[in-house]
This record gives structure tokens, C-alpha cells and sequence, in this order.
């Protein structure tokens, strides 16, 4: 997982969140919780994107290079966790509640997609949300 810094700037029902280190990527919302999901999910894409046409991603900069460098007043900084898919699967043994495990084989059959796929998913939004 890489983590780049963002900059956070907005109020009321508009908020945004642009990341120097990834050019053009910015993330918007609502609230800030919602800019940072947005933005989770435009770093993601963006790198993705980038790689697909060949081009080396830059390495996430120091915290202190964007807060001398970047960062204007009433700004603040955030982390946003980037969890970059490495091309391959692995199989893992998870045990979990045979009730809880109904309800992800439940909810995934609604969405369309494979238990795998849910459990990603999920695992990707979580580890967002806790930034």
C-alpha cells in the first residue's frame, strides 16, 4: 500500500482534495470523509491508468516537503492509502462466523459479483475509511 498526501480545502457541502504527487488527480465530495473516499478511488484509478500506458509512478513525498512546499492557508493536510492491485491472486483461509459468511455470500449473489470480489472490495473501503 502506498500512501500519498493530500491536501484538503473546501467548507459547508463542497469539499475537495487534490494530490501534488499524482498531477490532475483530485478527489470531491460533500463532506471531507466523502472527498478523502473520492480521492482513495481517483489515486487508485489514476495509477492504474498510468501504468497502463507505461509510465512510472512517482513515490509518495515526504509529509513535510507538501506542508512547506504545497499547502496554503486554511488547507489541511490528509493521507490517502492507495492499495495497488499486484497483478496476481492468492488463495487465503479466512474463518469467519457461518452467519456473517451467509450474509457476504447473500449480499455479493445481489451485486453480481463472486465472495472474492466482495471481501476485496470491502477490504479496500475499510482500510480507506480508517485515514
Amino acid at each position: 500500500m502506498a500512501e500519498y498526501v493530500g491536501i484538503l480545502d473546501g467548507s459547508g457541502d463542497a469539499w475537495g482534495i487534490r494530490i501534488p504527487d499524482l498531477p490532475g488527480c483530485y478527489g470531491g465530495g460533500e463532506t471531507p470523509e466523502k472527498a478523502l473516499a473520492d480521492a482513495i478511488s481517483a489515486a487508485r484509478e489514476w495509477i492504474e491508468h498510468q501504468r497502463g500506458k507505461g509510465v512510472e509512478i512517482p513515490a509518495p513525498s515526504m509529509m513535510i516537503r507538501i506542508l512547506t512546499d504545497e499547502l496554503s492557508a486554511g488547507e489541511m493536510l490528509v493521507v490517502v492509502p492507495v492499495v495497488l492491485d499486484a497483478g496476481r491472486t492468492v488463495r487465503a483461509n479466512l474463518t469467519m462466523d457461518a452467519g456473517l459468511l451467509a450474509a457476504i455470500d447473500e449480499e455479493a449473489a445481489r451485486r453480481g459479483i463472486s465472495r472474492s470480489a466482495f471481501l476485496a472490495s470491502a477490504a479496500r473501503e475499510k482500510i480507506g475509511a480508517n485515514r
